[in-house]
């Protein structure tokens, strides 16, 4: 074969590979990890809430933003809940509690309201 002619037939071997691979279903979405419930794995999404409300649920003093420590798990549940479906306005909880399972919710309810306050 020609120089010229090798890179057509290459050419047109790779469009016809690229369209068969394009008419392939869709590979299915990534199984994700279930949630960590266990003691340490509670503590560690309760973490992430400490930027705002501080370690383990206690904001700084004069804080607006409010304590979760010594709260009653229904009531922050409650709230979350809420939030999670955009029925009480908010700033960020609203997005934020979007990213955590009912379980995650309730047991970092939990683990609040174990908190001193």
């Amino acid at each position: 074969m020609k120089p010229r002619a090798t890179r057509v037939f290459a050419a047109a071997m790779a469009a016809g590979a690229a369209l068969a691979l394009a008419q392939q279903p869709a590979s299915p979405p990534p199984a994700f990890a279930p949630p960590n419930l266990t003691e340490k794995g509670v503590r560690a999404l309760a973490a992430n809430c400490a930027p705002c409300h501080g370690p383990q649920g206690r904001p700084v003093a004069g804080s607006a933003v409010p304590a979760l420590a010594g709260r009653p798990a229904s009531e922050i549940v409650g709230l979350l809940g809420e939030m999670k479906d955009g029925k009480r306005p908010s700033t960020l909880m609203h997005q934020i509690a979007r990213g955590f399972s009912d379980a995650e919710i309730a047991a970092m309810a939990q683990y609040f309201s174990r908190q001193p306050r």
